[in-house]
């Protein structure tokens, strides 16, 4: 075991972020592409905030611990992560919109587009504010 772990954090943290975030991007999508379903896609907007809310706890919890590994105070880094994955939601939410009602894409398409984007917003966040070393 503790190969695999000097394994994983001789990568570069791009790379495990990559593998991380790709995950969580997939939690959060799958997440959202069922309440699409289950309420409908005109309700796409109110089916990305609860996906968000609910990817967020396991998108703290994997990247403090396998992209960032901190030891800092993880209350502080929590609120870190809250200001960034507000203005992610908000990069996330606009880019959906634009690419639904302007674009004329797919909710379903869209949030693939739109997640990507808020994502490369929120590694450099994550690692220049969240998660900054001293």
């Amino acid at each position: 075991m503790e190969r695999v772990k000097e394994f994983w954090f001789s990568l570069d943290d791009k790379i495990r972020y990559l593998f991380v975030g790709g995950f969580n991007a997939g939690v959060s999508y799958l997440i959202y592409a069922l309440l699409c379903l289950i309420f409908g896609e005109k309700f796409y907007q109110i089916a990305l905030a609860l996906a968000w809310i609910l990817s967020s706890s396991i998108s703290f919890t994997m990247q403090r611990t396998f992209v960032f590994e901190s030891k800092g105070v993880w209350y502080k880094e929590y609120a870190k992560c809250c200001v960034t994955w507000f203005f992610s939601y908000l990069i996330n939410a606009g880019l959906l919109e634009f690419t639904v009602k302007i674009l004329h894409l797919n909710v379903y398409l869209a949030q693939i587009i739109s997640n990507f984007t808020a994502a490369v917003f929120t590694y450099i966040a994550f690692k220049l504010f969240a998660f900054r070393k001293k």
